[in-house]
């Protein structure tokens, strides 16, 4: 690449970086001005933040929901998180003829909107008296087809030689899964806790729909209720956007690398 070619990649990055990361600071500034300044444009921090923050609270109780939010999130991908990666191992390790079938069958299944099993859904919840707490939320996520195909296709590079080598000295199934796989899978591991916490993070719809009282209610039900109203204080919104954008941030910032491997595939040892 001749000297011209490389000066326009630099300049067309520097563009493309600026465009991507402009949002995020927009949001974290706007989350220091008054309404009217984030009305008007302003690109400078303000004093409101304070101001942003009281107002929040007058709204909800922000920490009450904060914690709502990372209860929700942690048990729902603890639990979605092992029970796709069991099923993904399964496809992969074992042999049977009816599974390619079964996976088949499995993956018509994301064709179905999300929207269409909500009133099943919502009756089932009824019948098992969790309207209104926090199962409500984790029971409809407990698994994922998308992560039991992501485990299975990261499962193809396992070696398999090494899972023979254990049953052969004695080592039980459940064994080879906690002591080897386990280990061997944990950028894929990785992979799947930050998509299925960020997908339980951000969920609106469905705890909007099952969650009642204010006492349970997660980060963005409140920062829906930020935005009632004829006058909505468009610093307080984007304060709460900050506030729950951060530990996504975080935890993107500090698994990026194992994030990276596992949605290539690829298995450390």
């Amino acid at each position: 690449m001749n000297k011209l070619g490389k000066t326009f990649s630099y300049v067309f990055l520097i563009i493309m970086a600026f465009l991507s990361v402009f949002p995020l600071y927009w949001m974290v500034v706007s989350s220091t001005n008054t309404s009217m300044d984030v009305s008007a444009g302003r690109l400078l921090p303000g004093l409101a933040l304070l101001d942003n923050m009281k107002d929040i609270m007058s709204q909800m109780n922000l920490w009450l929901c904060m914690w709502n939010s990372f209860k929700i999130s942690i048990i729902t991908t603890l639990i979605c998180v092992a029970i796709s990666s069991c099923a993904g191992y399964a496809f992969e390790i074992y042999n049977d003829k009816y599974k390619d079938r079964l996976m088949a069958l499995l993956l018509i299944g994301v064709m179905i909107p999300a929207v269409a099993t909500m009133i099943p859904l919502y009756k089932l919840i009824t019948s098992w008296k969790l309207l209104n707490t926090m199962w409500a939320c984790v029971v409809p996520s407990v698994t994922s087809i998308f992560l039991i195909f992501l485990f299975r296709q990261s499962s193809r590079n396992f070696p398999m030689e090494v899972v023979q080598a254990a049953r052969v000295d004695g080592l039980s199934e459940i064994g080879i899964f906690l002591r080897i796989y386990f280990p061997m899978m944990r950028s894929t591991y990785a992979t799947a806790f930050i998509l299925t916490f960020m997908g339980s993070w951000n969920n609106y719809m469905w705890p909007r729909i099952v969650l009642i009282d204010n006492n349970e209610k997660t980060m963005p039900l409140l920062i829906n209720s930020l935005l009632t109203g004829y006058s909505p204080n468009f610093g307080a919104v984007l304060l709460g956007c900050t506030m729950c954008t951060l530990p996504i941030l975080i935890m993107f910032l500090t698994m990026q690398k194992a994030f990276a491997n596992g949605i290539s595939g690829s298995v450390k040892g």
